[in-house]
């Protein structure tokens, strides 16, 4: 096993982590509307946790996880732009 470095071990859990909390917000709000939902938080628990090991994998120099976070990222972002863009009709047709 490689030697890895307890900072980028301690960067690796922290994405890991991040990214986890993605399904315990997306559980506990569909609990709570009693439907399967996902809140804008899964989007943003997904970016941040995306982001933090796309670049733990930058540092193992892994390209098959490099290509994987950086795929995800494009849709986390994306996901978020959708929603913006959604908020801001809602908003344009309630001003009409």
């Amino acid at each position: 096993m490689q030697d890895i470095p307890t900072s980028w071990l301690m960067l690796g859990f922290l994405g890991q982590a991040l990214f986890s909390m993605r399904f315990l917000i997306q559980w506990i709000y569909s609990e709570k509307n009693r439907r399967s939902m996902i809140p804008t938080a899964f989007w943003y628990f997904s970016l941040g946790g995306g982001a933090t090991l796309l670049f733990y994998a930058i540092l193992r120099e892994d390209p098959v996880f490099i290509v994987g976070q950086a795929t995800g990222l494009f849709i986390y972002s994306r996901n978020l732009m959708l929603i913006r863009n959604e908020a801001r009709l809602t908003t344009r047709e309630k001003g009409e």
